[in-house]
């Protein structure tokens, strides 16, 4: 029993349900967007699509632009951990592209929702200042995990620099990836953004 009333399977399906009703309003909200624009989408149609009530909305998402962006608190979270799971003897940049690969998964195999997703932020810039604040935070997060990881102070320049490098070079891809539609994997597009990284980013003239 998880809590002296309930057993891991209910608790299991429960957290399954969650997850697929967080995903159905996200769905919902993209598509609505996509269709009609930012301004011209209320919390109740979004609720009404994912067939809840605009209460069931707020319990998973504190507005309507979160359901759009996502839920960085959670995904940077995970990302970190997974970093700090990586064992020691691995460089750092080397610590992050293997924590990037099941993230990479999920994202390929949800494809078409981050596509649109990608696509909803880019024709509606008036969310780029809410993505711009999670960001700040999600690499204030990551060097911190990166200074303990290779034993510096946090105000140390290079996890600074490591969080902010590899951050533009996984967007890199990411924006590769959506201009093709999805059509090139999102992982090799990956690989090819932290093997230049490693390289030290020779002109591509000088690799030929």
């Amino acid at each position: 029993m998880t809590d002296g009333s309930t057993s891991p399977a209910t608790a299991g399906l429960r957290d399954r349900k969650k997850r697929q009703t967080r995903a159905a309003l996200a769905t919902a909200a993209l598509r609505l967007v996509a269709e009609r624009g930012l301004e011209h989408v209320t919390v109740e149609e979004i609720s009404e699509a994912a067939d809840v009530s605009s209460r069931t909305f707020f319990n998973y998402f504190p507005s309507k632009d979160d359901a759009l962006i996502g839920d960085h608190a959670v995904d940077t979270a995970r990302f970190v951990a997974r970093v700090a799971e990586v064992p020691p003897e691995v460089s750092a940049l080397a610590a992050i592209r293997t924590a990037l690969a099941e993230v990479i998964d999920e994202m390929q195999a949800d494809r078409e929702l981050w596509l649109l997703r990608m696509e909803v932020v880019t024709r509606n810039p008036a969310l780029l200042p809410r993505l711009a604040a999670l960001g700040v935070e999600a690499e204030r997060t990551m060097t911190e995990t990166l200074a303990a990881r290779v034993g510096v102070p946090p105000d140390h320049g290079f996890p600074a620099l490591l969080t902010a490098v590899t951050g533009a070079a996984f967007r890199t891809a990411m924006l590769r990836w959506a201009a093709a539609g999805g059509t090139r994997s999102l992982a090799e597009l990956a690989d090819e953004a932290f093997d230049a990284l490693a390289a030290g980013l020779p002109d591509p003239r000088c690799t030929r």
